[in-house]
């Protein structure tokens, strides 16, 4: 009889684990430290988020797999590959970055927030958003799911006594419960159909299921991308979204916008290419009508902004942030009818890690304009270039990238590998769409990054950025720069495959 006790590989699990284990001693520690301590959290927090990220690179020489089923090695909870190492940096950078951001929200205007609960709610949700790129059966995905969601929900409402606040957690978590309700519904259908959770024995056992369970399985995969649909801001899964972003602190904005679709994207990926390729004739349709209609409220959505003059910056980025899931689900769709659904990915892959560091440049440069206008409305970033130079000139570059233009070169370069997705796949309706909402967008960020560059009306605010923000800020614009530079450090990704 073959023992059902296992050896772990710690090495492999170590990203998550690590963010897990420093959430805890956080937590533990904030009980005994006095108040005016309490700064050292959010330093202990940032290191482990660095400590997590730099165990990655002990694993880049090949793939590791742990908790397998017994008597077969290959059907395992857990793995360890390219695609889950590019995904989990991805996640543990992006939330880096906003741990930074947060050391110095928490020293200034954000005296509401605890910091002990906090950092401990940062770190488990992005233990969960660590592990979900790895989990490899359905039961891990959803709870690794939940695991980075839940303490997502407390972060947005954390803020005592701010109603804007309360109502954004509220709206944000009954809108998570209720896809989360559905795709659990369409898990249980695939399962009742295969008999298994694991995503390879799914993949196996789909397509071969009888007449009598085919319609259960087609429901079931309808139903479990809804909940991930919700995690990308796919609408119309997306009306959260502008409220959450303007509720919530600055930092959880800038995270949700870049962890929270990683988390989606890497769900949707699994499920769909890794577990439920044989049914590519549900899902791919399905996607790419969500992309197109994502990308086209996404930027309408960012364009209506401009009626008002005082419409927020970060409101902006957050319809922004729609229209950019629409432009990520295009290769996701497209990988349902092209021949090479590993190039598709590395192409979907390519464009979140170009947006998930010039966006969180984007909310760095707003942190910094938000400690002198608390609104953080578009019209407070008049005359930034005479304040700040070099603020206004990186904000700019950002704009720039997230549009598409030079010298936001890999902005460019990550625009055209997704169109050439779509079009290798056959969907040239899809690029037809995606071309259009690219000028759409053109007039909202270049209106922006006009407005930095005009005469200020009275005296600029001299922005004073401390370490933490400024560090954020150099991080990501060094990222965005030499992503310009060599695009090819993301781009082979579009090339070579994933998986």
């Amino acid at each position: 009889m073959s023992s059902l006790v296992q050896s772990v590989d710690w090495l492999a699990v170590a990203p998550p684990v690590i963010a897990a284990v420093v959430a805890l001693v956080v937590l533990v520690a904030d009980l005994f430290l006095e108040d005016s301590r309490k700064s050292l959290l959010g330093w202990v927090s940032v290191a482990g988020l660095a400590a997590s990220a730099l165990m990655l690179l002990p694993l880049v020489d090949g793939d590791r797999s742990t908790f397998c089923l017994t008597g077969h090695a290959d059907v395992c909870s857990y793995t360890a590959d390219r695609f889950t190492l590019i995904i989990q940096l991805l996640v543990l950078g992006g939330a880096l970055l906003a741990a930074l951001l947060s050391v110095t929200a928490l020293g200034s205007t954000d005296r509401g927030l605890p910091e002990g609960e906090f950092w401990f709610l940062l770190l488990s949700s992005a233990a969960g958003a660590a592990l979900l790129p790895a989990s490899r059966d359905l039961a891990t995905l959803v709870v690794a799911l939940e695991v980075a969601s839940l303490p997502a929900f407390a972060l947005v409402g954390l803020r005592h006594g701010d109603r804007k606040s309360s109502e954004a957690a509220l709206k944000f978590f009954l809108s998570s419960v209720t896809a989360t309700a559905v795709s659990l519904m369409g898990i249980s259908f695939v399962y009742a159909s295969t008999g298994t959770l694991y995503l390879t024995q799914v993949a196996d056992r789909i397509a071969g299921v009888d007449g009598q369970l085919h319609t259960l399985a087609q429901t079931g995969v309808v139903l479990t991308l809804v909940g991930f649909a919700f995690k990308t801001a796919a609408v119309p899964f997306h009306f959260w979204v502008p409220d959450t972003y303007v509720g919530a602190p600055l930092p959880i904005a800038a995270y949700l916008s870049v962890v929270g679709k990683a988390v989606g994207f890497s769900g949707l990926i699994l499920v769909t290419v890794v577990a439920l390729p044989s049914y590519a004739d549900v899902w791919g349709p399905a996607l790419a009508a969500l992309a197109a209609l994502t990308m086209t409220v996404g930027n309408v959505g960012a364009l209506r902004q401009q009626a008002t003059r005082a419409y927020s910056a970060v409101r902006l980025l957050a319809w922004s942030s729609v229209g950019q899931a629409g432009y990520l689900l295009v290769p996701v769709a497209a990988a349902a009818y092209s021949d090479d659904a590993q190039r598709s990915i590395g192409s979907t892959v390519a464009y979140a890690l170009m947006y998930g560091a010039v966006n969180l440049g984007a909310f760095a440069v707003a942190a910094l304009v938000g400690r002198t206008r608390t609104l953080n409305r578009v019209a407070d970033y008049r005359g930034l270039y005479a304040s700040n130079p070099l603020t206004a000139l990186l904000l700019a570059f950002f704009l720039l990238c997230l549009a598409g233009l030079p010298p936001g070169i890999i902005g460019l370069f990550a625009k055209v590998t997704v169109f050439s997705a779509a079009v290798d796949a056959g969907l040239g309706w899809l690029a037809v769409v995606m071309a259009v909402n690219v000028v759409i967008a053109l007039f909202y960020y270049l209106q922006w990054t006009a407005l930095l560059f005009r005469v200020p009306e009275g005296s600029p605010d001299r922005h004073r950025a401390p370490a933490p923000l400024t560090a954020a800020i150099a991080l990501t614009a060094v990222a965005g720069v030499v992503l310009s530079g060599a695009p090819q450090l993301v781009l082979r990704f579009a090339d070579t495959g994933l998986f």
